[in-house]
């Protein structure tokens, strides 16, 4: 007759239960994977199924009844939201360079309702959030989170020794990065509405009967959407860019 004893449940719930936690957390916060239009279930559903891939592979846990069980809970957490916004990070540096672009455009006030986040979304920024997705499964950046994710465990494996601070000062300096990848997908765009908002005010200046606010704006809006049109091209390279580099610190 078969026998299973209580610590061999265990140490097969461990098995499970410690890398699930791990690949739930990546899961729920990732780019694409994690938003909000996706059920709680199916995130849940695709966590287990990668758990379940995943578990035969890795090297033995630690049972559920480990002394240090809640620091272990908090361990798996924070690698797979520190896997999660790696990639968060090239996103948002394509969302807030939208947002600068709307804002000069004259369009920060054009927003739309956004259900999936619950709230109101700037036109500009939604737009280039929606060319970054593309651009992240065209480089097969889900693949890439798969990857570092089943690589975390062999470099940290569950109740083994934890990431050294180098990793984390490395995300932490990858966050620092956002502002910069904003400001130089944007720059182009910001550099010649400038310069056409110096004509206007030259115009200004020239003829003061215009009207400014009834010929600057609708200006100011057809010059941007040129503009916008024209360097989205252009665009292609900084968001390849941020995408591969948030690749290459997930392969750290």
């Amino acid at each position: 007759m078969l026998v299973v004893t209580s610590a061999e449940l265990q140490a097969a719930a461990g098995a499970l239960l410690w890398p699930f936690l791990r690949v739930l957390a990546l899961v729920a916060a990732a780019p694409v994977l994690g938003h909000r239009a996706v059920p709680a279930r199916v995130k849940i559903g695709l966590a287990l199924l990668v758990t379940a891939l995943l578990a035969p592979t890795l090297p033995p846990a630690p049972p559920l009844d480990h002394p240090a069980a809640f620091a272990l809970v908090l361990e798996q957490l924070a690698i797979g939201l520190a896997l999660a916004l790696a990639m968060h990070v090239a996103f948002a540096a394509t969302a807030l360079a939208g947002d600068m672009i709307g804002l000069q455009m004259g369009l920060s006030f054009g927003t739309f309702v956004d259900p999936s986040h619950a709230g109101q979304s700037p036109m500009i920024g939604t737009f280039l959030g929606l060319l970054a997705t593309l651009v992240f499964f065209a480089l097969d950046g889900h693949l890439a989170l798969l990857a570092a994710l089943a690589e975390s465990f062999r470099h940290a494996p569950v109740g083994g020794a934890p990431p050294p601070a180098e990793t984390w000062r490395a995300l932490v300096a990858w966050g620092g990065e956002l502002f910069r990848l904003g400001l130089q997908m944007a720059l182009p765009v910001l550099a010649a509405m400038l310069a056409g908002n110096l004509a206007l005010g030259v115009l200004a200046r020239a003829a003061p009967q215009l009207n400014l606010f009834a010929v600057g704006f609708p200006a100011a809006l057809i010059l941007g959407l040129a503009l916008l049109a024209a360097a989205l091209p252009a665009l292609d390279a900084p968001m390849r860019e941020a995408i591969a580099r948030g690749i290459g610190l997930l392969a750290r």
